[in-house]
């Protein structure tokens, strides 16, 4: 059975910025025990600061998520302090803009093994310890480009399309097996986070979020409802309708309408020159955000998500059915024995 959040442990892998540090505030809001991952060691230690200040209770664990062998530590820190893990949220990202002639292959290695390595690495260290506490949910960040891909973001949309089949595969795999863990994939559309000013740019110029841009909270807010009511997929935006028609109805139009310059390469390119500054290879010396500087219109509700997660879809029903099925049967075996 899945515990109420307020009696969770819960691991936030990417914690230090962003939709990762608004997730663990949101967490911790609701009485949740939360371990916060990232990188950056001064970022985490003001989160916690600012969770128990408030009340909450968490730890810091500065983890790189590209190292396996991190990741299990985090796992292992999580249980020795907590007990046990709940819920398992893989958040960690990075991104180079531009070209796909201009991106290294050092650097599509770099974003590949961050932000899909890493979310494997996690996977792979959170199993066993939700068998270990009886069950529970692994909470995956992938994103509107792993439904539809944008100009000038290759490295980071070949992440995310790889994201959500390693997913689909997890979980039917536990299904399979009758396992009591959920698997929940978040799509969020652009969001104004730091994101944008930590990534590394090759055309000369910051990168932006392409308009409408939504506050960090609402995927935070989905987030933290997936891991009381788990659903298969949840898109945060209302913008993530175009993403899904336009694939799912006509992509050679969607890519003709994104390679016209104007909703392609100007939607993602700022006025700002590009300062140099990222945190492709190492962590920003910052004690860390949830919200970016866009200067346009942020938008805090999305009635879509809302409607989107509101009720499991007949497909979910019927997975979640399959895997009580399964369990059902490998008890009674266990009990013929």
């Amino acid at each position: 059975m899945v515990r109420p959040v307020s009696e969770q442990v819960v691991v936030v892998a990417g914690a230090s910025t962003g939709i990762g540090r608004a997730t663990a505030l949101a967490f911790a809001e609701q009485g949740t025990r939360v371990v916060c991952a990232a990188r950056g060691a001064q970022a985490l230690k003001s989160l916690v600061r600012e969770i128990e200040g408030a009340g909450g209770q968490a730890i810091a664990v500065p983890t790189d998520v590209a190292d396996p062998a991190a990741v299990q530590a985090l796992a292992d820190a999580a249980e020795e302090r907590f007990g046990r893990i709940d819920t398992w949220v893989n958040v960690a990202a990075i991104a180079v803009f531009g070209r796909v002639e201009d991106i290294t292959s050092e650097e599509y290695d770099r974003v590949m093994r961050v932000n899909f390595l890493g979310q494997v690495h996690g996977v792979q260290a959170a199993l066993p310890a939700l068998r270990r506490a009886g069950g529970g949910s692994i909470i995956g960040i992938a994103s509107v480009e792993g439904v539809r891909s944008l100009p000038l973001h290759a490295p980071y949309t070949a992440s995310k399309f790889a994201l959500r089949g390693f997913y689909d595969c997890v979980r039917m795999e536990l299904a399979q097996q009758g396992e009591p863990i959920a698997v929940t994939t978040i799509l969020p559309a652009s969001m104004d986070t730091p994101f944008f000013e930590h990534s590394r740019s090759k055309f000369g110029a910051l990168p932006k979020p392409p308009a409408p841009v939504y506050a960090p909270e609402l995927v935070a807010d989905s987030i933290v409802f997936a891991a009381s009511h788990p659903r298969r997929e949840i898109p945060v935006g209302g913008s993530a309708v175009a993403f899904y028609l336009g694939q799912r109805l006509s992509p050679a139009v969607t890519d003709a309408l994104l390679s016209l310059r104007r909703l392609g390469v100007n939607s993602l390119r700022n006025d700002r020159p590009d300062n140099g500054v990222d945190n492709f290879d190492a962590p920003l010396d910052e004690p860390g955000r949830v919200h970016g500087s866009h200067p346009g219109r942020v938008l805090h509700r999305s009635a879509f998500t809302s409607v989107a997660r509101g009720l499991p879809r007949p497909g979910e029903v019927l997975t979640a059915v399959v895997s009580r099925l399964h369990r059902r049967t490998a008890k009674r075996g266990h009990t013929d024995r």
